[in-house]
């Protein structure tokens, strides 16, 4: 046999599905199934049972997506709030053909346009983007990272943890609207929506609400035009449906969500005929070659990861932090009271093992339910809360919480808290859920067991499939190669289920794939 020639072993087989740059033919000949990149069928003896074609890493994922942002290949590395996805991180994705938004959530505003200058002067044209949270109880600090944003032109936001459009959300979509030669409508600013609920796809994948839009008008923040052209647009033109992911989630299952999402942009394209495509990509629970490829084959035009990022040397965290969820598996996480949306009962998900933060922060809540002021609480409960949770008494705790909100300039919160003893209780268990992540950045050793470290259960699978390679230690760990890796493992799944739906038994181990590092990963780009 030559060297393109293999018999049905785990290794030839292997080594011909990594190769997923050239096709892959089946054939049989004299009775033997041998397996080629080049073709065997020459002579009458030999015929074709299978065929996989080549399967490269750019060729995943929606080509249209891509061209929209100028991306090698449909891989995010998804916003991580107050910077843990950091600069360093959204500055190698972009050199290695991908895109990362930085974490804008819970930055000042001063921070974020630090993180501007700089992605802006490094990156040139290169793509990224930066993170657009929700801000229910703090709109005027929404609103002013929406002016910053388009102070500094940044053209691509991601949009997360909206429950409905705000004012803020569509004056970024709609400033700067505006029709070219040719009449087509151009949009300066571009919007990726993080959702999980249908009812708010729905509000992303219609125009603007004509209410704000009316709003906005009024103000003279836009113009006429600008408003008349906002309703031939969707609010996004992509949408991330998120799974069971980190941070906040609804833990919805991938394998329902995203077909529903799939279906949403099909309907909608039809009921607004949008002449730029909508696109839906996945999030939560993505961690490894198989569930990327799953949803590439399930039609993502793209994925997201997020948890799994967090452990790398890029993310701006501490390293204590990054050993912790090196050591995770799978039901190492739980959901636990959300900081910027308490009151309402929303929930995150963060890691458990290690922290006690998912046990407290619950505490908490149920206690807010449960009385009308912190002066209810029984004695016993109180001293558990001043002491193991606040570290400091009610009263200091009120100090504190009211100097933060006379620093950013939110002065109706402490206005409220002071006639409202519920809701200057729920302030003050909102400033510890609000610290408990800094803590986890900083790395404030007396504070570990109020880390709270967003984290979903992909971080167990990436864990489990790195085992025994390089990538098992958070030294090795780097954003843009772990991605790489995933990227080129969903091609060789891909290529082992193409051909075994053609009936062909591969071996056990043939799609296994571990982890390599850059230089072997290019031998195969």
């Amino acid at each position: 046999m030559d060297n393109n020639t293999y018999m049905d072993n785990s290794t030839s087989i292997k080594e011909l599905l990594m190769q997923v740059n050239k096709p892959i033919l089946a054939v049989k000949s004299n009775g033997r199934l041998n397996f080629s990149n080049n073709d065997l069928a020459k002579n009458s003896s030999s015929s074709i049972k299978a065929f996989a074609p080549a399967v490269r890493p750019e060729n995943l994922g929606d080509e249209r997506f891509k061209k929209r942002h100028s991306l090698t290949y449909p891989y995010i590395a998804g916003a991580m709030a107050n910077g843990i996805t950091s600069a360093q991180m959204v500055k190698t994705m972009a050199e290695n053909g991908m895109i990362g938004f930085l974490g804008a959530g819970g930055l000042t505003i001063k921070k974020i346009e630090e993180n501007i200058i700089d992605l802006k002067n490094t990156l040139k044209d290169k793509p990224f983007g930066f993170n657009l949270i929700h801000s229910l109880g703090d709109p005027d600090h929404e609103m002013a990272t929406v002016e910053l944003y388009l102070k500094h032109k940044v053209n691509l936001v991601s949009a997360a943890a909206f429950m409905r459009m705000t004012p803020a959300l569509v004056y970024y979509r709609v400033k700067g609207i505006h029709e070219d030669e040719n009449g087509m409508v151009v949009t300066t600013n571009n919007i990726i929506a993080k959702v999980s609920r249908i009812e708010i796809a729905r509000q992303f994948f219609s125009p603007p609400p004509e209410k704000l839009i009316n709003i906005l008008l009024k103000k003279n923040l836009i113009t006429g035009q600008e408003a008349r052209l906002s309703q031939h647009i969707p609010m996004a033109q992509d949408l991330t449906a998120e799974a069971d992911s980190g941070g906040h989630t609804d833990n919805r299952p991938a394998l329902a969500l995203l077909p529903t999402m799939i279906g949403l942009k099909n309907e909608f394209m039809q009921k607004f005929n949008y002449k730029e495509p909508l696109c839906v990509g996945l999030a939560g629970g993505i961690a490894t070659p198989q569930s990327a490829a799953a949803a590439f084959g399930m039609g993502a035009a793209y994925i997201l990861t997020g948890s799994i990022n967090q452990s790398c040397i890029e993310a701006d965290i501490c390293e204590d932090v990054k050993k912790m969820l090196c050591q995770a598996e799978q039901a190492d996480v739980a959901m636990a009271p959300a900081a910027d949306m308490f009151e309402i009962g929303a929930k995150v998900q963060v890691l458990k093992r290690g922290t006690m933060f998912p046990v407290r922060a619950e505490k908490l809540y149920k206690f807010y339910q449960s009385y009308n002021s912190f002066d209810e609480i029984d004695e016993k409960s109180k001293q558990e809360i001043q002491e193991k949770m606040l570290q400091t008494t009610f009263d200091e705790a009120w100090a504190s919480t009211k100097d933060f909100f006379q620093k950013i300039g939110n002065i109706k919160e402490i206005e409220r808290a002071q006639t409202n003893p519920k809701h200057k209780m729920a302030l003050i268990f909102r400033s510890y859920l609000g610290l408990s992540s800094k803590w986890a950045i900083q790395g404030i050793p007396k504070r570990k067991m109020d880390y709270q470290i967003w984290c979903g259960p992909a971080i167990g699978a990436f864990n489990q499939w790195v085992k025994g390679s390089f990538l098992e230690t958070h030294e090795n760990r780097k954003t843009a190669e772990i991605a790489l890796n995933i990227l080129l493992g969903a091609c060789i799944c891909s290529r082992a289920s193409i051909l075994e739906v053609q009936g062909i038994e591969l071996p056990m181990d043939a799609r296994e794939f571990k982890p390599i590092t850059k230089k072997e990963l290019l031998r195969f780009f």
